[in-house]
């Protein structure tokens, strides 16, 4: 439905209250600019909810997920602001699975 080319995992915690005006005000701040095709995640302070921000280049989207059990595996990314994911990764993260483990070439990095 909506071609993404790159996907980032925000490493500091969103109130999930937050619209898109203020998740764009973040995305600039955290990445330095929003990029067409390009999706944002953001968790809250639990890593039960996240949401997802896309600039398609015409228009934002917004999508929000939240886990009935269990938690987001997320990341504190050692000191980094954002970390890129691909997609296997992220099928893992959105599961609650842990997505660390998937590498770009299906190698096992981290028991």
């Amino acid at each position: 439905m909506i071609r993404i080319d790159a996907m980032w995992l925000a490493t500091e915690p969103l109130d999930m209250r937050a619209g898109t005006e203020t998740i764009l005000a973040r995305v600039v701040r955290v990445f330095g600019a929003a990029q067409p095709h390009h999706a944002y995640l953001f968790a809250n302070r639990s890593a039960t909810r996240m949401k997802v921000f896309v600039y398609d280049g015409l228009g934002m989207w917004l999508a929000a997920r939240r886990l009935n059990k269990g938690r987001f595996v997320w990341t504190d990314g050692h000191g980094e602001f954002a970390v890129g994911l691909n997609a296997d990764q992220w099928d893992a993260l959105i599961k609650g699975l842990p997505w660390q483990t998937f590498a770009a070439d299906h190698a096992i990095r981290v028991v």
